[in-house]
């Protein structure tokens, strides 16, 4: 890890990339699963990923095996970073702080709004599919949280460390 602050933090921040990881990777393989066919769980994505598998699976599994590869490249890419020396080294870091950001905000809204539906606080108009309700509240928006998190706590425990000011004489 690129950092100068003590091992423990080095070793918390270890950790977190590796759990943003997994769970980015769980993502992924969950859209490769499905891209190359599997349809067990796809309903808790949502009614249209079911329909456009069943009119297009050829376009969807090519749509998906895409998201599956950068949803890949996404989470292992930024663990990666902290144990190499590149000229890439500080734009892939703040494109971990922006992914980290979308992820908790997309993942807590998403998992927040599907709760709210369940919880009966609010009906949508045109009802809902309650497998699909419960997959963004429990499942997927959750996991996109726990990897923003993981990913953003990482990141801030890796920071350069900036010396001390010290005003005047």
């Amino acid at each position: 890890m690129r950092t100068h602050s003590s091992t423990a933090q080095t070793d918390v921040a270890s950790v977190a990339f590796g759990i943003a990881a997994a769970a980015g990777l769980l993502h992924a393989v969950a859209s490769l699963y499905w891209a190359v066919g599997g349809r067990w769980q796809l309903e808790s994505v949502g009614e249209w990923a079911v329909e456009l598998a069943r009119e297009s699976p050829v376009e969807i599994g090519l749509a998906l095996g895409l998201i599956a590869l950068v949803k890949a490249v996404a989470a292992v890419v930024p663990m990666v970073n902290e144990r190499r020396n590149s000229r890439s080294y500080r734009p892939i870091r703040w494109c971990g702080w922006s992914g980290g950001v979308v992820l908790v905000v997309w993942g807590g809204v998403s998992s927040l709004s599907a709760c709210v539906v369940l919880a009966g606080l609010v009906s949508p108009s045109n009802g809902y599919n309650r497998t699909t309700m419960i997959g963004h509240a429990f499942i997927w928006d959750p996991l996109f949280v726990v990897w923003g998190a993981a990913l953003l706590t990482g990141l801030w425990l890796t920071r350069p460390a900036r010396p001390l000011v010290h005003p005047g004489p």
